[in-house]
């Protein structure tokens, strides 16, 4: 590392503003400027400099705080936590308690169902290999999905998705919806008989393996840090590295992702999400699962979205926007969201999903109580 004399050149203002800034060796070699003399950059170019190479920059330390959110934000505010947890709770209460409401407005509709897993259907764990669900929780998205389509949208994935799920009758999107699977068997709503629905990202499979590898090598010191590829994104897990190396990690992913401008890094549950720049996320997998479904201009859908990510807030968004079903975020502690109605833990998510299919049930047994009276009486009247 060498320290060089550097003038950013403003050129609003046509102030050059003359600094010493120190310049990485590894960069490309030039010339040695003359003793004294000065290298002009611009000032965009200057600030990117600063940013890479200056400890605890802006962006680093944008990144720390957002690791410390661990998302999605926590709202901030002056009032005493027990009134700001109650203002909360108007505008999001809880599913259980509004159940009903939320069943009125489906009424005449068909319900869809997409779930989140890590967080939502399993809890979290501090090692994400062992983020189990249970027996029960497996039982009760298996009657659900006997009446109502059900996908699982996750960031991992697909196939580790599903291997800790391990039912075939639901739709699977993983790598945070840039690979979906339709059931590949016993669900009435799957089309395409199991094939792989949609891989928008799949000619970045080589760089993100060569990024997995840049990873693991530049974390490999770091206690606790785990490095998860999912296919077509990459997960830098956090949850076990201490607060006090969390600075260093992120300038480790941060020396990384600056040789690949089409990637981009954005920030789950104490982890770090590496993945490409095309315009794809949860919410668009949502919108693209209803259109497989044949509900992509219906307005007899119902979706129902269950996530406790900031990375499903993309489908929470989706849903206001399209004025249809709702979002439910899973949180114990107010955060923003574009989520309806909340739920504090994954216990609470199986507690709704079994009311749902009670609910379903019920309404199916009514249905064909009144047919059969229909029947009968149409058997008592003459000819």
């Amino acid at each position: 590392m060498t320290k060089q004399n550097v003038v950013a050149a403003d050129a609003n203002s046509g102030i050059n503003m003359a600094i010493t800034m120190a310049v990485s060796g590894t960069a490309a070699q030039k010339p040695p400027p003359v003793p004294g003399s000065y290298i002009t950059i611009s000032k965009k170019k200057l600030l990117q400099n600063l940013e890479i190479n200056s400890g605890g920059g802006a962006r680093i330390n944008s990144w720390v705080d957002s690791m410390r959110a661990s998302s999605p934000t926590h709202i901030k505010s002056s009032l005493p936590l027990s009134d700001d947890q109650n203002s909360w709770n108007v505008d999001h209460p809880s599913a259980l308690e509004f159940f009903e409401q939320i069943t009125n407005a489906s009424k005449g509709k068909q319900i869809v169902m997409f779930l989140d897993y890590d967080g939502t259907l399993s809890p979290i764990v501090d090692d994400p290999d062992r983020a189990f669900m249970s027996g029960a929780m497996r039982a009760t998205v298996r009657k659900l999905a006997r009446y109502f389509p059900t996908a699982i949208v996750s960031g991992r994935c697909r196939d580790k998705v599903y291997s800790f799920v391990r039912l075939a009758e639901l739709y699977y999107a993983g790598s945070h919806g840039m690979d979906i699977k339709g059931p590949s068997k016993g669900s009435k709503y799957k089309k395409g008989a199991g094939a792989v629905l949609c891989q928008p990202a799949s000619e970045y499979l080589p760089m993100i393996d060569e990024v997995y590898k840049e990873l693991l090598e530049v974390t490999k010191d770091t206690p606790g840090a785990k490095v998860e590829n999912n296919k077509f994104c990459l997960s830098v897990h956090f949850r076990c590295v201490d607060e006090k190396e969390w600075i260093e990690l992120a300038k480790q992913v941060g020396s990384v992702l600056e040789s690949y401008p089409n990637l981009r890094l954005t920030e789950g549950r104490k982890v770090l999400e590496i993945r490409p720049t095309i315009k794809w996320d949860k919410g668009k997998a949502l919108e693209f699962l209803l259109e497989s479904l044949g509900y992509a201009n219906c307005t007899d859908v119902f979706p129902v979205y269950i996530g406790d990510d900031r990375t499903d807030e993309d489908a929470f968004k989706v849903l206001r926007e399209r004025g249809q079903g709702f979002g439910i975020l899973v949180s114990k502690t107010p955060k923003d969201t574009n989520a309806s109605y909340s739920l504090q833990e994954p216990s609470e998510v199986m507690a709704f999903l079994r009311r749902l299919v009670d609910w379903k049930k019920l309404s199916l047994r009514r249905q064909f109580r009144m047919r059969r009276q229909l029947e009968e009486i149409k058997m008592l009247l003459p000819n």
